[in-house]
């Protein structure tokens, strides 16, 4: 099973794992000298304000990623970044401290997935989803704003239905709609053997400010919470122009949790003290996301990816969708469609991902060692500050954290310049020393 010439391939999805996969297909069939076709369908409006358009994701690229995407000609313009991100705030029960971007030339970029929440009217901004869609249409792709509603395998192809576009056969079908259960069950069909991934509920909501409030009290910094609150493993407060976005990570987050995290004088502190955070949440959600990968994610003429199979976990879900989109991308043009050919190439580097994740779990359940002990924090948090003085090269466990926060590198990297014995050290002799004087950002 190869693709050649007239080939046409359906993506359901046009999230970054759809787009991603098409702009590589399309770009590795030239290179073959292959013309093939490609439709993506997504039932999302990413032109919308609000849940119509939402992708529900705190739109975090890695500064690694826009490194990445630049070299592969994508390169993300004024309008799709919300806010360029210089500097992590952590905030501890001990105190705060500014961590600093390990090289300064790298910046994370802070975007929106859809056009922006509810009620947004911004005219100069565009949506990150969006800017990648109008990629794969200049390099001729099809994009259907619909949505997919039965897949069925026939002797020649994959079968494929939908509201507006009605019935075409392809040669191959990709599946890149997240983790949405009704197309996850589609994909049963001519995927029997697949399994979804194990999910989790976060939360994520935008709180509206002026823009001067935005930067006096949050700066172009991404303020990150390691608090002894249950069920959370990560925080997050993230700036975005009219905006700040808060992002929930841990286990089945509900609207108690939040509250608990909300009314945390470590929170309180970061806003206006008169400002009541509960008039000024204009949109909310509960997303699920990835923590344990899917099973079997292919078959012939079928593959799923991004989220739907593998993803980094808690962190980089667009990271992810970049590695096993072009992963995909390269198998199919390259090997073939076959499910011999997805388990030979394609699955290599899910595997990876999936290592990864195992060795993410044990520094996640460390970090909730640090969070529950005050001993610990105060020894992070004078780390931290010490650390800043120094040459970026020496700042280790502030390089650590600032990569676990961003996803900027793999969880092998990250654990192991956490084996150290410099980083322990460091870390026992600055939890029983005097507090050191943090900085805080904007005040």
């Amino acid at each position: 099973l190869e693709l050649d010439d007239d080939s046409s391939i359906a993506v359901i999805g046009g999230g970054p794992a759809g787009s991603f996969f098409t702009y590589f297909a399309l770009d590795f069939a030239e290179r073959m000298g292959i013309d093939i076709n490609i439709d993506i369908f997504e039932a999302k409006d990413f032109t919308c304000a609000g849940p119509s358009g939402c992708n529900q994701c705190g739109g975090i690229v890695s500064e690694s990623l826009v490194q990445m995407l630049s070299a592969e000609g994508i390169v993300l313009p004024s309008n799709v970044i919300q806010k360029g991100i210089e500097t992590y705030t952590l905030h501890l029960e001990s105190g705060t401290a500014v961590i600093e971007t390990p090289f300064q030339e790298q910046r994370i970029a802070a975007v929106y997935r859809g056009f922006g929440p509810k009620g947004s009217h911004e005219d100069d901004q565009e949506s990150f989803d969006n800017f990648l869609l109008q990629l794969c249409e200049q390099k001729g792709a099809g994009v259907f704003i619909d949505k997919v509603t039965q897949i069925d395998r026939t002797a020649d192809g994959i079968f494929l239905k939908s509201l507006k576009n009605g019935e075409k056969q392809y040669d191959l079908v990709v599946g890149a709609a997240g983790l949405n259960p009704k197309t996850l069950a589609l994909f049963k069909s001519v995927c029997p053997s697949y399994a979804a991934p194990e999910t989790t509920k976060t939360h994520i909501c935008e709180f509206y400010l002026d823009p001067e409030v935005v930067d006096e009290y949050f700066g172009n910094s991404m303020h990150v919470f390691l608090l002894d609150v249950p069920n959370i493993k990560f925080g997050a407060l993230i700036p975005k122009g009219h905006y700040v976005t808060l992002v929930l990570l841990g286990s089945n987050i509900n609207r108690e949790i939040v509250k608990s995290f909300l009314e945390t004088k470590e929170v309180r502190a970061c806003f206006p003290p008169d400002i009541d955070l509960n008039k000024i949440i204009p949109c909310f959600c509960f997303p699920t996301i990835n923590i344990k990968a899917g099973k079997s994610a292919y078959a012939d003429r079928a593959i799923l990816i991004g989220d739907s199979a593998s993803s980094k976990l808690y962190k980089n879900g667009i990271g992810s969708a970049y590695i096993t989109a072009k992963a995909a991308a390269k198998t199919a043009i390259f090997d073939g469609i076959s499910e011999k050919d997805f388990k030979k190439s394609y699955q290599k580097v899910c595997d990876e991902l999936n290592l990864d994740n195992n060795i993410g779990k044990g520094i996640f359940a460390l970090t909730t060692i640090i969070q529950k002990s005050n001993l610990l924090k105060k020894g992070l948090y004078n780390m931290v500050v010490q650390e800043q003085g120094k040459t970026s090269e020496k700042r280790r466990m502030s390089s650590i954290l600032w990569d676990t926060f961003t996803g900027s590198a793999p969880y092998t990297d990250i654990l192991k310049r956490g084996l150290n014995p410099m980083v322990s050290t460091n870390l026992v002799l600055n939890t029983f020393k005097r507090s050191s004087n943090g900085k805080i950002k904007g005040k």
